[in-house]
Order: C-alpha cells, then sequence, then structure tokens
C-alpha cells in the first residue's frame, strides 16, 4: 500500500488518498468499538467520530510528506542502484541500437547491453566510461561522455558526442574518439562501457531553486538534469540557460522545449552569440551566457550547475563568487583544466627518486622526478593503464596504492576512496610506492 502511494505524483492527490484511507480504517474500528460498547451513550459517538476526523488529518499530512521522505531514502544509496539492479563489474558490451545526428557538431548514440539483461539507473548528471578499438591506436582508447538522457525506466543509455575538429593553428590530429564514433560506430556496432559513475549529481528531491547552466556540448548532463527534475519534483523552481553559436550548433532546443511545455516551473532561456536569421524565434538574446545575464534571470538563493568550455566555466564561477553566491552553491564539470593565467616559472629537478613497483606488470623501476606523474612514468616503460582526461577528473586511472605514498600536483575533483590513487596526477611522495598495475 506503501509502494502505491509513493508512485501518486500530485502531493494533493497523495494526500486526499492518504486521508481517506486512515479515515476509513479509523471509522471502521470506531464503528467496532461502538458497536460492543454498552451502554452507546452520546460519548461513545462523540469519541468515534473524532478519532475518525484525527485519523483523517494524520492521513493527510502523511500523504503529503511521505512521498518526499521516500525520495530522500533513495537518493542515499549507490549512485547506480537506483532500481535495484546491481551494477555489472568492470566492462560489457553494448550494442548501439539508434545513431541520431542532433546538431552540426553532436550525434547521439543509444546504447543497449549486447546480452539483453538489466541495466542499473544512474543519478541525473553521471557520465558512462566506454572503450574502444581503434586502428592505428596502440591501445584501446579510453573516453568518459555524460549521459543525456532520463527515463524512469532505464532501458537504454544515451551518450551525446561533439566531433572534436583539430585545435587552430596546431599541427595536430583531430578528436581520435569522437571522430571514430562519427565516422565509424553505427548501428549494430558494440561498445565496451564501465558503469554510470561520477560526482556531478542533481539531488532532485531539494527544494532550492536550481540554474542549469552550459555552452556547446556541455548541455548533455543538463537534459539529464532538467528531465529528472521535472519528473521526481516538479515543484522546484528550475532554469535552463544555454548558449550556442547559431541554431545550426544548437542541438536538443526541441526536447528541452518539451519538458518546459510540461512543467511550467522550467524557465529556458537560449543565447546565440552569432545568430543567423532564419534563428529568429528560437533563442531569447544575443551574446553569451554571463552573470550580467543571470543577473537578470535568476536569484543567487539557488543551486548552480555549469557544464561547457574551461574558460565559460571559469569566468561564470568568478562571477558568480563575486556575486556573492556560497561556493558550496555552484557545482560543475569538465574533463578538461582550464588554463591558468600564466605559466608559473619552470622548477628545476631536484633529484628526487622514488621505487615504483607495478605488482601485475612484475616490473619494479626507479621514478625520478623528470619523468612526470606516474601515469606518464607507466606508459614511457611500455605499461599502458586506463585513463582518459589525465586532469584528475573523470576517474578512470584511480588504482589500489598497496604501498607508500603520493602527492598530488593539483587537487583531484575525481572521488578517491581510501587506499586508491590517481596516478594521472601524481607522483611519489615515499621512497618506495606499490600500485596495482
Amino acid at each position: 500500500m506503501l509502494e502505491s502511494l509513493a508512485k501518486i505524483q500530485n502531493p494533493l492527490i497523495r494526500s486526499a488518498t492518504a486521508a481517506i484511507t486512515v479515515c476509513s480504517v479509523m471509522t471502521f474500528a470506531a464503528a467496532i468499538t461502538i458497536g460492543i460498547a454498552k451502554p452507546k451513550t452520546d460519548d461513545a459517538f462523540r469519541s468515534g467520530l473524532t478519532a475518525s476526523l484525527i485519523g483523517t488529518g494524520v492521513g493527510a499530512l502523511f500523504g503529503l510528506v511521505y512521498r518526499q521522505r521516500q525520495g530522500a531514502k533513495t537518493q542515499t544509496g549507490p549512485a547506480t542502484q537506483l532500481d535495484g539492479k546491481q551494477p555489472w563489474q568492470d566492462w560489457r558490451n553494448f550494442v548501439v541500437a539508434e545513431k541520431v545526428k542532433e546538431s552540426e557538431e553532436i550525434t547521439s548514440f543509444y546504447l543497449k547491453p549486447e546480452d539483453g539483461g538489466m541495466i542499473p539507473h544512474f543519478q541525473p548528471g553521471q557520465f558512462l566510461t566506454i572503450k574502444l578499438e581503434i586502428p592505428g591506436q596502440p591501445r584501446p582508447v579510453i573516453r568518459t561522455y555524460s549521459l543525456s538522457d532520463y527515463c524512469n525506466t532505464c532501458m537504454h543509455y544515451r551518450l551525446s558526442i561533439k566531433r572534436e575538429p583539430a585545435p587552430k593553428g596546431l599541427d595536430v590530429l583531430p578528436g581520435v574518439a569522437s571522430n571514430f564514433m562519427h565516422d565509424q560506430i553505427q548501428v549494430g556496432s558494440v561498445i565496451q562501457a564501465k558503469p554510470p559513475a561520477g560526482k556531478f549529481i542533481l539531488d532532485v528531491y531539494k527544494s532550492l531553486p536550481v540554474v542549469l547552466i552550459s555552452n556547446g556540448v556541455g548541455i548533455t548532463p543538463m537534459i539529464s538534469m532538467a528531465k529528472a527534475c521535472a519528473r521526481m519534483n516538479p515543484d522546484r523552481p528550475l532554469w535552463f540557460l544555454h548558449g550556442a553559436r547559431d541554431g545550426r550548433f544548437h542541438a536538443f532546443r526541441e526536447e528541452v522545449q518539451a519538458i518546459a511545455q510540461q512543467n511550467p516551473t522550467l524557465q529556458v532561456h537560449y543565447c546565440y552569440s552569432r545568430p543567423r536569421p532564419e534563428d529568429a524565434g528560437h533563442y531569447q538574446s544575443e551574446g553569451y551566457v554571463d552573470v550580467a545575464l543571470l543577473q537578470k534571470l535568476v536569484t543567487p538563493n539557488a543551486e548552480f550547475f555549469l557544464c561547457g568550455s574551461p574558460p565559460f566555466m571559469q569566468s561564470l564561477r568568478d562571477g558568480l563568487k563575486a556575486w556573492g553566491v556560497p561556493e558550496e552553491q555552484v557545482f560543475f564539470e569538465a574533463f578538461t583544466k582550464a588554463p591558468a593565467a600564466a605559466s608559473p616559472p619552470a622548477i628545476e629537478p631536484q633529484g628526487a627518486s622514488a621505487e615504483v613497483v607495478f605488482a601485475q606488470s612484475g616490473q619494479t623501476l626507479t621514478w625520478r622526478e623528470s619523468d612526470g606523474t606516474l601515469l606518464e612514468f607507466a606508459e614511457a616503460n611500455n605499461i599502458n593503464p586506463p585513463y582518459s582526461c589525465r586532469a584528475g577528473i573523470c576517474g578512470t586511472c584511480i588504482c589500489k596504492l598497496q604501498a607508500g605514498e603520493v602527492t598530488y600536483r593539483e587537487a583531484p575533483t575525481a572521488a578517491i576512496e581510501a587506499g586508491s590513487v590517481l596516478i594521472c596526477i601524481s607522483q611519489p611522495k615515499s621512497e618506495r610506492v606499490v600500485l596495482d598495475i
């Protein structure tokens, strides 16, 4: 009965249902009591009526708060077990069931498990780590992409990937993984993936207003967050702000508008930096999403979620701080670090060294400060552990630290369990380090 009550979305209907149910139970109990009471006085009837009224009030209040309490308890569990399905271990094969072009740069891939089994749900904002066997690459290419959809029943995972061109002015190849996905991966292709992960998560059951801000492909986790919040906490004030060059590069416009039409608390604002005449009516302002725009549209007493290019997010973080928004109310996601404002002077190696044991590979090597991070040191010695961001963000390179201590060149963003280490931004601190690689 309680599970059925929790499924009722409308709080007023849920409250009324609980009130009627409890009132019926109390009235029935009172009737039995009056039936066996001797003598049947007015006091007995008044007591029965009072019990029914109290039951109605208690039932109404219980129905009003029950689903929120249940939702809060659900959110405290592991991120990928929201619907009772256990996450798999390590890699699992997925088949591309559908491939959809969303914009000039972004294409979506719908993934279903090759074994036909169940897949665990995920929390809005999490990502999926995939492994690609790309011809010409010396080892599998591992990348992390945000999950861009959210459904009540998790039947597939959707990854929406931007084709990354070669950087202007540099003699380097375009994005290996993204171009392979766009050009070579088709319906029926098989891709290996790890369970959903990540700490960039929206707690949909909070009451504080939430502002989702993105540009470019940064829109992908925001779609997931907007859908989840609209479905599970439709009364929560929600803003969706997105920046794009023009309509050709604006993905998911109709999808977001459909969410907004069903949820009046969701307010949408699109900002085009170089709109075309044919884009008229599809955007609300010209320019860029910045704090000056936010101050016109939203309240600072909100949670802010940012995803986009590093300069875009750094500018917003600085602006929100100047606006007085507490740091604990600002969340951001990126898979590359923002460039430093100025390069610090080079530090000459101090001659530090350490013995590094790669336990699984059976190699014991001497690391020196000039060898860089533990990931770079491993690769230089033909040991190829998995990695993706090389910036301490995604957590792909995490491994067990069996002995010794390490130090981080910069504060990691990814969550690190006790006894583990992110090798992409760390180096030995003790004279001997043993890694489970």
